[in-house]
């Protein structure tokens, strides 16, 4: 969630109308405050928005048996299959990521995710049977899936089932900034669940105020604030999606490495980075490698994170690192 401040602008700066947009994508909501030059054609801004997040959705989602992505999951090995430029750069970065991570992120764990009960097939089908599920280490072997970016295409090269879930809203919220960009603004936050951008700062020149949830089940609260500007948060956690499995209550983040969902004692891992997408996608990979291997290498990555614990009443605040290294500024603020 975000809030936006309001602020005193100078007497000199041009008016600016404050437009709060949002509509439907990947079975969620996404959200922009943009602050417009007067007259701007809100209705074409917002159209141009709702129509670059459904971009996003129709080539990447899972849920939609005609995707793009889906049209690569129902490919049979061997098999080039066409692509779109923007889903050749969501799976080039997955793959990057999983690499970085050790293989932590990945993006072929979708027959793992239904395994458990998550996700689009589960929900079509039920789980499927955790010994007919299949996950390719793409980190360790990249070549599991073959990327043609000249020609626009791509091929598995073993039976692979991927599932961008952790990386696709995070560029869809980047979307949404470089569509909000090209209408010539400078000024906006946008988001998608827990994946929020800042355009620029605020007219008044002060960052954005995020506030970031405390990770409680049974209710929504606030564990601190983080003020952005120009930079781009995610957040990952086991609180809001899980499943109770043989009396166990299980999180929807499959761990790529030991095939099940992660079983260490982090609730929430939130990212700051320039863009939503790597945002996202580290947020997951953290959250899998757990509070010391995931400090350790936010650390030597000089990551900002914040990782927190949830015990009842107690929340940790582990690490906050690198902020310095964003190209816009970030500040972590009485975090709890």
């Amino acid at each position: 969630m975000f809030t936006d401040r309001p602020a005193e602008r100078s007497a000199w700066a041009p008016p600016l109308a404050r437009l709060a947009l949002n509509g439907p994508t990947m079975g969620s909501r996404w959200t922009a405050i943009v602050h417009a030059g007067a007259g701007r054609p809100t209705i074409e801004l917002q159209a141009t928005l709702q129509g670059a997040v459904d971009l996003v959705d129709a080539q990447m989602s899972t849920w939609r048996p005609g995707s793009d992505l889906n049209r690569i999951n129902a490919a049979p090995v061997g098999r080039w299959v066409d692509v779109p430029p923007e889903l050749i750069e969501v799976l080039a970065a997955g793959i990057a990521v999983s690499r970085a991570s050790g293989g932590a992120f990945d993006i072929g764990v979708g027959d793992l995710v239904a395994a458990w009960g998550f996700g689009a097939q589960a929900a079509r089908t039920g789980p499927v049977p955790a010994q007919a599920a299949s996950c390719c280490d793409l980190g360790a072997a990249p070549q599991s899936l073959e990327i043609d970016t000249v020609n626009r295409r791509v091929r598995k090269h073993v039976p692979l089932v991927l599932d961008l879930s952790g990386i696709a809203k995070g560029y869809g919220v980047d979307r949404l900034v470089e569509t909000a960009r090209g209408f010539g603004i400078a000024s906006g936050l946008f988001g998608i669940d827990g994946e929020i951008r800042a355009l620029g700062a605020k007219p008044d020149g002060s960052a954005w105020a995020i506030a970031l949830e405390a990770p409680d089940r049974t209710s929504r609260g606030t564990a601190g604030v983080i003020e952005l500007v120009d930079a781009a948060i995610a957040t990952s956690g086991t609180y809001r999606q899980y499943r109770d499995v043989g009396g166990r209550c299980v999180s929807h983040t499959i761990d790529p490495r030991t095939r099940a969902p992660i079983a260490n004692d982090l609730a929430s891992v939130s990212v700051i980075a320039e863009t939503a997408m790597l945002a996202d996608a580290w947020a997951t990979a953290l959250l899998v490698l757990g509070p010391e291997a995931g400090s350790a290498l936010a650390k030597r990555l000089n990551l900002s994170v914040v990782m927190l614990r949830g015990d009842g009443e107690q929340i940790e605040r582990f690490a906050s690192w690198g902020a310095q290294h964003l190209r816009g500024r970030s500040r972590d603020s009485h975090l709890m």
